[in-house]
């Protein structure tokens, strides 16, 4: 399989591309109609900048339309109706207007306004400013090298009464498009030219024998020879070369290597150069930062020894100075305890003789008290026996005036009071062993004193009997 050659085929397709831009764009009628304007094909980078151009005027079998032509570049104003019209051309635009049957146009310049009939009349609207043709010429040097070279161009209209005449201007969207593009191709030309002459060297370093083989070719054809008229009507501005390319990556590098090696090798020799001082200087600072730092460690080991001196010095003396102060405080101290002694001693006499009267203030007061409390006891146990003789003595009057009234009382009274009596002496009495009956009787005849006066007798009887039992024992059975 065959390897592909890309710059033929860069070539190929430029110069079909070159094919198409030559081309104008031209409006088409159509059964009395306006085509629409064709889709403006892509624009290559060279074409950017350019201004935008007047159209040419429409010839009357198109105005017929009833559709409004396409909207040109240039602002032209067209007023007036069916064929009195006016055509009112901006100053800085050059026009031309022509007429049937006339051999020479009727007006020819720069913002010129006329009448126009658009039945016998066509005119031809073009800028006026400067053009700007960008330029990227694939050249190869002499030796064999591919080169892109960018610059520019600048042209304006010098004589359009020329121009118009030798000049494609009838492209609708740009009138001054196929213009640039032949100016553009002419300037390629001549850079691939020139540059095929030269060396890589050259082109990179100088490019002014490009600008003067450019300027000069480009003037010839545009603006001719002389007072001739080969020119094309146009003037040159000026032309300019901005930089010169290396295609190659690789033959780029290598013509930048001698340089750098040359600068790295200047470069490396600074350095050295510059270490070897520094390293000197470096020495030189380093010992004299070593003496400066010896002396300084002298000078600071005499301040600390005189500085450990007075310290010592200092420390001596002040402990000499509380040795001697703790003697001092030692001796007032003994002399403050031997005080304090002998005032405690004294104060301890004090003490025992206060308590030695305290203690007989209070044997004292023991014994008052003492005195006081058998003096109330006895006081007291006098008027318990004082109240206890006269208890006994109310108790005594009581049972004589007891005893007078019951000695003055009448038997049949007494024995009601003894028959009273007898339930309560019946529960004093102590539960019996045994039973004895004693039978009272006298004769019915008898007198009710005797039958009292034995009664009593006999309950007297058993009243000593109960009398004589032995406490706590049992009667005697007999």
């Amino acid at each position: 399989m065959s390897e592909s050659n890309e710059y033929m085929e860069q070539v190929m397709a430029n110069q079909q591309k070159l094919a198409v831009d030559l081309r104008a764009k031209r409006q088409i009628a159509a059964q009395g109609r306006y085509a629409p304007p064709p889709i403006p094909e892509p624009q290559a980078a060279d074409d950017t900048g350019r201004f935008q151009m007047a159209q040419r005027a429409r010839g009357p079998a198109m105005l017929a339309s009833s559709e409004p032509p396409p909207a040109a570049s240039v602002d032209v104003k067209v007023t007036g109706w069916w064929r009195w019209k006016t055509v009112i051309v901006p100053p800085n635009a050059h026009v031309v207007h022509t007429r049937r049957g006339h051999a020479k146009p009727l007006h020819v310049g720069l913002g010129v306004s006329f009448r126009y009939n658009p039945a016998k009349d066509s005119f031809l609207v073009v800028p006026g400013t400067m053009q700007t043709i960008l330029i990227n010429a694939h050249c190869i040097c002499r030796e064999l090298q591919g080169l892109l070279v960018q610059g520019y161009v600048q042209w304006i209209i010098a004589d359009f009464a020329t121009a118009y005449k030798k000049l494609d201007f009838t492209d609708v969207e740009d009138p001054m498009r196929v213009v640039n593009v032949q100016l553009r191709e002419q300037a390629e030309a001549a850079i691939k030219d020139k540059v095929a002459t030269m060396g890589i060297d050259e082109v990179l370093s100088d490019k002014q024998p490009i600008i003067e083989e450019l300027t000069a070719r480009l003037r010839d054809v545009a603006e001719g020879e002389g007072d001739t008229d080969k020119g094309l009507g146009l003037r040159i501005v000026t032309v300019q070369i901005k930089e010169a390319v290396v295609s190659s990556r690789r033959v780029w590098e290598n013509l930048q290597k001698p340089f750098r090696a040359e600068r790295a090798r200047v470069a490396r020799i600074a350095e050295l150069e510059a270490e070897t001082v520094i390293s000197a200087r470096e020495r030189v600072a380093e010992r004299d930062r070593e003496t400066a730092q010896l002396a300084s460690d002298a000078e600071l080991a005499r301040l600390r020894a005189g500085q450990e001196a007075e310290v010592f010095d200092r420390e001596q003396a002040e402990a000499q100075r509380r040795v001697q102060r703790e003697q001092e405080v030692s001796r007032v101290t003994a002399a403050q305890r031997h005080e304090t002694a002998l005032h405690a001693a004294e104060l301890e006499k004090v003490r025992i003789a206060r308590d030695a009267e305290v203690a007989r203030a209070r044997a004292k007061e023991q014994a008052d008290a003492q005195r006081s409390q058998l003096e109330a006891a006895i006081a007291a146990k006098d008027l318990q026996r004082a109240a206890e003789n006269r208890q006994a003595e109310l108790e005594l009057r009581l049972l004589e005036a007891r005893q007078r009234i019951a000695n003055d009382c009448t038997p049949g009274n007494l024995q009601a009071r003894l028959i009273e009596a007898l339930p309560l002496v019946a529960e004093k009495l102590p539960k019996p062993a045994e039973l004895r009956a004693i039978s009272i009787g006298g004769s019915a005849g008898g007198h009710d004193g005797q039958s009292l006066a034995s009664l009593v007798a006999q309950i007297a009887a058993i009243l000593d009997s109960f009398r004589a039992l032995p406490p706590g024992g049992e009667p005697r059975r007999g």
